[in-house]
């Protein structure tokens, strides 16, 4: 019954990575997430929230609540954007962040050398590129 259920399938990849991607964030006190978006913010400073949104695949509010959670870390921060409109902020890293960038970037090479080890690079790629394909479908 469950071999053909994408449900549970998927959710049970998630579960594994999850901890996997948890586990080797924890030493930074952030979550996979928190920290992905971090490294976005680090690799493109002044982005917006909405870019974010469109980059990491997530909701506003979600985008939102994660950049709160950084800003209190003293990670993030927001500045007034150049578009003048008020309403659009840009994020940045602090000097904090900044100087956590290359120990996350190798954590994140690590976690994915991982990957490429357990799965292989052919199906690794082939995976991700299956994922990100039946999301956009399904949506």
């Amino acid at each position: 019954m469950f071999d053909r259920c994408l449900y549970f399938n998927v959710n049970a990849l998630a579960r594994v990575v999850n901890k996997k991607w948890a586990k080797a964030f924890e030493p930074y006190g952030l979550s996979p997430a928190h920290a992905y978006m971090l490294r976005a913010v680090l690799a493109n400073p002044g982005i917006s929230q909405k870019q974010l949104a469109e980059e990491l695949r997530l909701e506003k509010s979600t985008i939102t609540r994660f950049v709160d959670a950084l800003q209190e870390k003293k990670l993030l921060i927001r500045k007034k954007g150049d578009t003048g409109d008020a309403r659009e902020l840009s994020i940045y890293a602090t000097r904090q962040a900044k100087a956590m960038q290359t120990e996350l970037e190798a954590l994140g090479n690590s976690l994915y050398q991982t990957m490429l080890s357990n799965l292989g690079a052919e199906n690794l790629k082939r995976l991700v590129a299956m994922l990100r394909e039946s999301a956009q479908k399904i949506e």
